[in-house]
């Protein structure tokens, strides 16, 4: 007779279920897992970029800028070629220019930031015309 709250042995255990043991993959058949393979050469992971749809004419103002930003950086680029690659590279921020309401302030801007530039006054001229006439765009 079993007593309550006391433990008893039980009387036989429950017989034992063999233990589940995969089997070796034959290296003929395919095998089924996923192995990643690690860049040894050292790439560069692929970068993420967020992206953003604009209305088509916030799309035409943004291209407008880009336009007149590329156009910029390739004159640079050209008022430069004859200085030496250790000199310092001009960077003229249009947001910069932008943000001056008169126009011979922007000049003044535009030539001050060009002074170290060792092209010629006539091809400074010329650039800080054309860039003027192309902010006035924007």
């Amino acid at each position: 007779m079993e007593q309550p709250g006391k433990y008893q042995e039980p009387a036989a255990l429950p017989p034992k279920r063999p233990i589940y043991k995969p089997q070796t993959p034959n290296p003929t058949s395919p095998s089924k897992a996923v192995n990643f393979v690690t860049n040894p050469s050292g790439e560069k992971k692929r970068e993420k970029y967020l992206t953003a749809k604009y209305g088509a004419h916030q799309m035409a103002l943004i291209r407008k800028r880009l336009k007149v930003e590329m156009w910029m950086f390739d004159q640079l680029q050209e008022l430069q070629e004859s200085q030496t690659e250790s000199s310092n590279e001009v960077d003229i921020d249009l947001d910069e220019v932008l943000d001056i309401e008169d126009e011979n302030h922007r000049k003044k801007f535009i030539c001050d930031i060009l002074m170290n530039t060792k092209s010629s006054q006539e091809k400074l001229n010329n650039f800080v015309e054309e860039l003027l006439e192309r902010v006035k765009t924007l």
